[in-house]
């Protein structure tokens, strides 16, 4: 079950409960509930339920649920009592319209019953809202922080085993004399890459357009080794960069096309990055040359997939979409969608 289902179980079962419990202490106190107190119950239930949405809406386009300071308790407070004041005069419009007359001896009583009674509604919300919140942050937040430790050890396996570094010096080195522009651009890249992979976990996100540099780099690294045998295409939409990525989510899956792709083909082949931004969303496309294949027990081959999707889980939930196929014998195509901003 998903975060808004168990939101809106929450929301409508806990005030529908708390309109129930009014009308039983009706029917304890007189015996007989009369008809338009159970219609006073049933408006506020609703009164309730909309405007603790409300507040619960702006909570999150504030980004109240990111400050971990005392400065948020003064903005609660305020925003509990506004929400009890408008609560009142609501409870009093509702009393004029339905006819309910107050003697003049209880409206104090009344002011003071209603006004704190509704405070302490809208703490308790508040109360058991950010509290939920912030310990699935704080369990998000180790578990992200789990995955990118799995993944930086795995992925400083990968490049800076010998075999890497052996093919990448071997191929600077045949263009020291060559092309020693060539060579020394060579090694700059090589190294951006390295120091990307050791510096992973200090980002959750990074802008797109700095992906795309590492992306580059890592192409132009691997021409050098794979030359003819490998073509490369990138077709980027102008507004990708408005977005936030994963650091090295899109390498990596490029990384992986050539790897388990390209690399096992005489004769190479063509690795093509398209990217497309539809409905507040970044579609990012990968098609590799090669044929993709999974283990016999179900899993995907290479430690990249299977981390791709889960740190796309943990950090956008069901907002983001991971799918990988074969376009037909000669292409397998990678795609990743994500939203502008990560929702918390």
């Amino acid at each position: 079950m998903n975060k808004t289902k168990i939101y809106w179980i929450c929301q409508i079962g806990g005030w529908t409960f708390y309109a129930l419990f009014n009308l039983l202490l009706f029917a304890l106190a007189g015996g007989n509930v009369p008809d338009f107190q159970i219609l006073v119950q049933l408006l506020l239930t609703g009164y309730f339920i909309v405007y603790s949405h409300i507040y619960r809406y702006l909570i999150v386009k504030w980004g109240w649920l990111r400050i971990l300071s005392p400065r948020l308790i003064p903005r609660i407070l305020l925003s509990i009592i506004l929400l009890s004041i408008s609560c009142f005069f609501f409870e009093m419009a509702l009393n004029v319209v339905l006819g309910i007359t107050i003697r003049s001896s209880d409206i104090l009583a009344m002011i003071v019953s209603n006004f704190f009674g509704n405070m302490l509604l809208y703490f308790l919300w508040s109360l058991v809202y950010f509290v939920y919140h912030y310990f699935e942050s704080y369990r998000s937040t180790l578990q992200y922080q789990a995955s990118i430790n799995e993944i930086q050890l795995n992925k400083l396996k990968s490049q800076l085993n010998p075999h890497f570094i052996f093919n990448g010096l071997n191929s600077i080195r045949a263009l020291i004399d060559e092309d020693p522009k060539k060579a020394k651009m060579a090694v700059t890249q090589l190294s951006n890459i390295l120091r990307n992979s050791l510096g992973m976990n200090e980002k959750k996100l990074v802008n797109f357009e700095e992906e795309m540099r590492t992306v580059r780099d890592y192409l132009d690294l691997e021409n050098v080794r794979y030359e003819e045998r490998l073509q490369t295409k990138l077709n980027i939409h102008p507004d990708s960069h408005r977005f936030s990525v994963p650091p090295l989510m899109v390498q990596t899956l490029v990384e992986n096309g050539i790897k388990h792709g390209i690399s096992t083909l005489i004769h190479g082949g063509l690795i093509q990055l398209t990217t497309d931004v539809e409905k507040g969303k970044l579609k990012i496309e990968i098609k590799n040359s090669g044929q993709y294949q999974q283990r016999t027990n179900g899993k995907p081959v290479g430690y990249g997939i299977a981390n791709t999707v889960q740190r796309l889980k943990l950090l956008y939930g069901e907002e983001a979409k991971f799918n990988i196929f074969n376009l037909d014998d000669s292409f397998v195509i990678t795609q990743v969608v994500i939203p502008e901003q990560v929702i918390i």
